[in-house]
């Protein structure tokens, strides 16, 4: 893996694969409780796109990045470190792919980097204030006691339920960077993240995976020129469910 030191972070840094290809290179950022580096070489490896430069990030507080407790982990922070990553390593142009707090991440990144930006691809991002199922039940806890003893439980609960592939990366993620996530996916933005993708003025697709129909959030989309896509056979966790498949939604929404 590579690093790169994020600033204001006493030294802190947020680790990536930086898997060589051709074209614009493509930044794939992960939801809340997961890593990168576990969902996605599945379908950085499939053969629709193999052969593009991918930068598969480990988001502070995930993976092997480093955690930082003078951090706030809101998704607006993450947002910063992904735009860090884009300048630090010069990139003239980029694409992103965010998946879940990762679409909202994207999209807030994607406003600070509309000269280079040139494609934004989310698969069932946060959209609006309020959260998820998952990061409500989270951000209704106190920081502390969600930190001392309800990480540990939900990531137990999540390996009972035969959730294995997100427990592990729940396992290794830093408690308080989940919990401050999901606080921030619950207060949302204003603008919203819906409004800011609708506005955004480059190419935009949001994946859906098929069990996840009917899918609320995507109103109003196509007529606001966001493509939609369907990932046959998955749900939410389409980067495990169907990795092919979404490869497949990915490439097509680079075209």
């Amino acid at each position: 893996m590579k690093s790169i030191l994020i600033p204001g972070t006493d030294d802190s840094r947020m680790r990536y694969h930086d898997l060589p290809g051709d074209g614009t290179p493509l930044v794939v950022i992960h939801g809340l409780g997961c890593a990168s580096s576990c969902d996605y070489p599945a379908v950085a490896s499939d053969p629709v796109l193999t052969g593009r430069r991918m930068l598969l990030v480990d988001l502070l507080g995930s993976g092997f990045s480093d955690r930082p407790q003078q951090f706030g982990y809101t998704v607006a922070d993450h947002a910063a470190c992904v735009v860090a990553l884009v300048e630090q390593l010069d990139l003239p142009a980029v694409d992103l792919f965010g998946h879940s707090m990762g679409g909202a991440i994207a999209i807030e990144a994607a406003m600070r980097l509309q000269g280079r930006l040139r494609r934004l691809v989310v698969g069932e991002p946060n959209l609006v204030p309020g959260g998820g199922v998952f990061s409500r039940r989270l951000a209704a806890n106190p920081e502390a006691a969600y930190v001392a003893a309800g990480h540990r439980a939900v990531t137990e609960s999540s390996r009972k339920d035969g959730s294995d592939v997100w427990a592990a990366s729940m396992a290794v993620s830093a408690p308080l960077a989940v919990y401050r996530a999901a606080t921030s996916l619950v207060a949302g933005s204003d603008p919203s993240w819906r409004d800011l993708l609708m506005g955004l003025d480059v190419p935009r697709s949001l994946i859906v995976g098929e069990r996840s129909l009917p899918y609320a959030d995507t109103e109003g989309l196509p007529e606001a020129g966001v493509s939609v896509r369907i990932v046959a056979a998955a749900g939410h966790s389409m980067a495990v469910e169907n990795p092919s498949g979404l490869a497949m939604a990915i490439s097509d929404s680079l075209a």
